[in-house]
């Protein structure tokens, strides 16, 4: 009864701590998909979270199947270039980047009704907050800092 009782509370106490995710993806998970599979993923999801119609699911498509293919040019830009980028060219390739988030930010403007938009700009900052997270949880580990860091 006592061997019971001890592993009914170790059962409640480590399911307590398990972590409550959603089924998404993993990175590894997502690289191994090929590019168009993850623009049509990226667009249902979008669509899902905007309820976007056919017309503005066309032109998201079209927007991040030209995002990816940029993506995925400066990738294969970077890993053929292994130097490290001088200050000026570290500049004008932030530079560019953020020209093109302006750019995004227009497109996807003129698609989205108001509504959408704004829903979209909370969506963008919340993925943006996750990747900073995961940013610091990586810099942790490289200065010895325990892996678990979490809130």
């Amino acid at each position: 009864m006592k061997n019971l009782f001890i592993a009914a509370l170790l059962l409640v106490g480590l399911s307590s701590f398990a972590q409550d995710r959603k089924e998404r993806p993993s990175r590894e998970q997502m690289e191994k998909f090929t590019p168009e599979q993850r623009n049509q993923l990226m667009v249902k999801k979008m669509t899902l979270d905007l309820d976007l119609n056919s017309k503005q699911q066309e032109q998201v498509s079209q927007i991040i199947k030209e995002q990816s293919g940029k993506r995925e040019a400066m990738k294969a830009n970077q890993k053929a270039n292994q130097e490290k980028p001088s200050s000026d060219e570290h500049f004008a390739m932030k530079n560019k980047m953020l020209d093109e988030q302006i750019a995004m930010k227009a497109k996807m403007k003129s698609i989205l009704s108001a509504e959408q938009f704004a829903k979209w700009e909370t969506m963008k900052e919340k993925h943006e907050g996750r990747r900073g997270d995961m940013r610091e949880h990586r810099r942790g580990e490289e200065k010895g800092e325990p892996k678990d860091v979490r809130k």
